[in-house]
């Protein structure tokens, strides 16, 4: 039984169904007994994989909502025609971040991670924690886990979910543990200040029973906290650190007492981070250090991810989220640290906005790049805006090229790529699906 108000909910539609978060919560409704349908605006690999699973997926705007409850992405503007109409026909409005909320309330335990970086992999990493242990738990998590998926469940005990700072969407959550992993720019659309971002966080940690925070993080360290981890600073710490391939090993301590050596199979020190911010989070909740051992050491990876998705003239060809320039400073300095040759790396912005009020930094953190590629914008829910455009970001880096077409990115990188080589491929939007389109 699902509830909304008091009320028994027995159908809901999505609206925008196809995103990676959305259809983790269609998943979970279904789960729950609810019969649940959607749409989105164009086929992919979350619409055909609701489909299996028993979800009914139409695409474009045209179906009747014959249900009283709609869910909406944020990526839907008001002229949506499904949305007018269900709007005329006094239909219940909730947006993903309304739902999710209302979700967390059905567990007893919730434990939720915020931050700029990281959201993913943290939660996935809590989510294998809980999966080692055998202890009953959904995870909602806004990227596909190599093995568990966007969406699990085992039971109703334990609730692990991402929490979204956009358009403040996190404070929907009421969480027995809030994990702040950082707190950079972002979102520049829907926070005018740096102030009026970190607020937000503040307000996120205070609706926490017990907050977890990145004690290096130097706004994230001044939030009201039960626990916090770091490789420098807080009570949960990594120590004698050592890299096989950028893949980890290191040493958990607790206020400086070694409890658990640990190792990871995934590369880059940034998920040194996560681990610790996970291992914190699950101790708060009750689990024992080898508990979580055993369930971090079982995490493969997330997809999009320093994923490796084929190779390119025998150059591995790996595409990462990665969309922030400090997200893709870490990237870089993985890749680079891991090639004999060189990195050709295709950076695909993400949000006119972002890039426009962000261009300093994507300056700087792209310059380290040999002869970067700028892909065109992936413009999400914006319109067009040329200050934040790809066209402007490739004409402020000078060895830069800008290109527009699966095509031409293709024939550029066969010029350029050779054998002990890497192909980096950066970005949020749909420039995995083009990645992939070139092998």
């Amino acid at each position: 039984m699902f509830c909304i108000d008091s009320e028994v909910i027995t159908g809901c539609y999505f609206i925008g169904i196809g995103g990676v978060s959305m259809s983790a919560l269609a998943q979970l409704l279904k789960e729950k007994g609810v019969a649940v349908r959607g749409s989105d605006a164009s086929e992919g690999h979350f619409t055909r994989k609701l489909r299996a699973c028993g979800i009914p997926v139409s695409i474009g705007e045209e179906e009747e909502i014959t249900e009283n409850t709609v869910i909406l992405t944020g990526a839907i503007l008001p002229t949506n025609r499904q949305l007018v109409r269900a709007r005329k026909a006094g239909k219940r409005i909730l947006s993903r971040a309304e739902l999710l909320g209302i979700v967390a309330k059905n567990y007893p335990h919730v434990v939720s991670v915020a931050g700029c970086h990281g959201k993913t992999t943290t939660s996935s990493m809590l989510a294998h924690i809980f999966a080692e242990s055998k202890k009953p738990f959904a995870s909602h998590i806004g990227g596909e886990d190599l093995d568990l998926g966007n969406f699990h469940s085992t039971g109703g005990e334990y609730f692990v979910t991402e929490a979204c700072e956009f358009r403040r969407s996190f404070l929907h959550l009421d969480s027995e543990v809030g994990l702040v992993l950082n707190c950079d720019r972002d979102h520049t659309d829907c926070y005018k200040t740096k102030e009026e971002l970190q607020d937000a966080y503040r307000d996120f940690a205070a609706k926490a029973e017990k907050a977890v925070v990145n004690a290096d993080d130097v706004f994230a360290r001044s939030i009201p906290h039960a626990l916090s981890f770091g490789l420098h600073n807080g009570e949960i710490r990594a120590s004698c650190l050592r890299s096989d391939g950028e893949r980890y090993a290191f040493t958990v301590e607790e206020n400086g007492i070694p409890m658990i050596r640990m190792k990871l199979r995934v590369v880059g020190i940034v998920h040194v981070m996560n681990a610790l911010a996970a291992y914190a989070g699950a101790r708060l909740l009750g689990l024992s250090a080898e508990e979580i051992k055993a369930g971090i050491s079982s995490f493969r990876g997330v997809g999009r991810r320093f994923e490796k998705v084929g190779e390119l003239k025998g150059a591995p060809l790996v595409c990462d989220y990665a969309h922030h320039p400090r997200e893709i400073a870490a990237t870089l300095v993985t890749a680079q640290r891991i090639t004999e040759g060189k990195v050709h790396l295709v950076f695909q912005p993400h949000t006119y906005t972002r890039t426009r009020d962000l261009m300093d930094e994507f300056v700087e953190v792209l310059s380290k790049a040999e002869s970067p590629i700028i892909y065109k914008t992936y413009a999400a829910r914006e319109a067009f805006d040329f200050e934040g455009s790809a066209v402007r970001l490739a004409g402020n880096l000078p060895t830069a090229a800008y290109i527009s077409s699966p095509e031409r990115l293709r024939m550029t990188l066969l010029s350029r790529v050779k054998q002990g080589d890497m192909v980096l491929v950066l970005g949020a939007g749909d420039i995995y699906d083009v990645a992939k389109s070139i092998l």
